[in-house]
């Protein structure tokens, strides 16, 4: 048989943004299995690995999406960690449990971040050179946070989903003011995804006009933050199980992002933060993405959503300390050891 030629492999590839391997981690999931029909058709790449511990469900997915027929595509689907993650380039894990009625984000603490342990030291193990990682699974600042300890990966290379947040208020502004949703901009939560987050409405537009001439009181301004905070609980009551199609669907645009390299992602992503008011944590912030991976700015607010943050930092803290605590992840003193990209800038630095 010929060997395939150039143009043939040109022509297999072509229309895809990469032809590079995406691994989806938790794959036979319902999160996992929108994310691999969303990313067939935004024509991410030809090579998706679908990746879940249990197996039934993970080769269910495989059939659904061979079923679809999408042209050129190859998935491949996998319960062996060294197959899923050798050679894989972008990740994005929704392999975490979910979330039920009358249970928070931080309920899901300890045996979440075990596995988001696990998931870092099989990244460290069959692809430190993977180019982006989207952690999904809650409570996302700090699975987030266990990934990149575990797997020594620049922090410019890991990412949490905190964009569901934002939309989430952009979604009750509009329906506020009776605007469709791309009329309000400039309305962002940051910190944690939790129920700690910080809303951001005092810098708002809707439709052009600043949300401090729209009206509204500071009751229903309250109101509004905690539909926003409660957006996720809300979903769990209506549908019995948490979110679905939107953490697919932004989870994949940031991965998108990530390989187009330099094109925007307009929501705010989790990134590890390490300055002076804000250190050692992985929390929500403006941020954009390049050929280098994520990085961050600082948020500008009044002096209410300041204060907001902080208070939602604090909580970060907490949450950092409780896996400290039970032993998922070691001292902030000794994280070096672990990745060598998070050095203490308190200690001196071995030359």
């Amino acid at each position: 048989m010929r060997p395939k030629s150039n143009a043939y492999l040109f022509m297999a590839t072509a229309n895809f943004l990469t032809d590079e391997k995406l691994l989806i981690v938790g794959a036979g999931g319902m999160i996992g299995s929108n994310m691999a029909m969303i990313a067939a058709l935004l024509r991410l790449t030809p090579n998706i690995c679908l990746y879940d511990v249990y197996e039934p469900g993970n080769n269910g997915v495989l059939l659904e999406m061979q079923h679809s027929a999408f042209p050129r595509m190859r998935f491949i689907a996998t319960t062996d960690p060294k197959e899923a993650f050798t050679g894989a380039k972008y990740i994005i894990s929704s392999g975490g449990a979910p979330r039920k009625e009358g249970m928070t984000r931080e309920d899901l603490l300890k045996g979440n971040c075990e596995i988001a342990a696990g998931l870092g030291d099989n990244i460290r193990k069959y692809c430190p050179e993977v180019k982006h990682v989207v952690i999904i699974f809650n409570p996302a600042d700090v699975t987030a946070l266990t990934v990149l300890i575990h797997s020594g990966l620049r922090p410019c290379r890991v990412s949490s989903l905190a964009a569901l947040d934002s939309t989430r208020l952009q979604t009750n502004l509009a329906k506020e003011f009776g605007v469709r949703q791309s009329d309000v901009e400039n309305a962002f939560t940051y910190g944690g995804h939790g129920e700690s987050m910080a809303v951001f409405m005092s810098k708002a537009t809707i439709c052009g006009t600043p949300i401090a001439r729209m009206g509204l009181t500071k009751e229903r301004i309250e109101a509004i933050k905690q539909e926003t905070i409660q957006g996720g609980a809300q979903i769990i009551k209506l549908r019995g199980r948490s979110s679905i199609q939107s953490p697919a669907y932004l989870s994949i645009k940031a991965i998108e992002a990530a390989i187009r390299g330099g094109e925007q992602f307009p929501w705010p992503s989790g990134t590890y933060v390490d300055t002076h008011e804000y250190s050692h944590v992985f929390m929500a912030m403006p941020t954009f993405m390049d050929e280098t991976g994520i990085h961050y700015t600082m948020p500008e607010g009044n002096k209410e959503e300041m204060a907001d943050l902080k208070a939602s930092y604090d909580h970060l803290v907490d949450l950092r300390d409780q896996i400290i605590e039970l032993g998922i992840i070691p001292p902030v003193d000794e994280w070096h050891k672990m990745n060598p990209y998070l050095w203490n800038r308190r200690l001196p630095r071995i030359k």
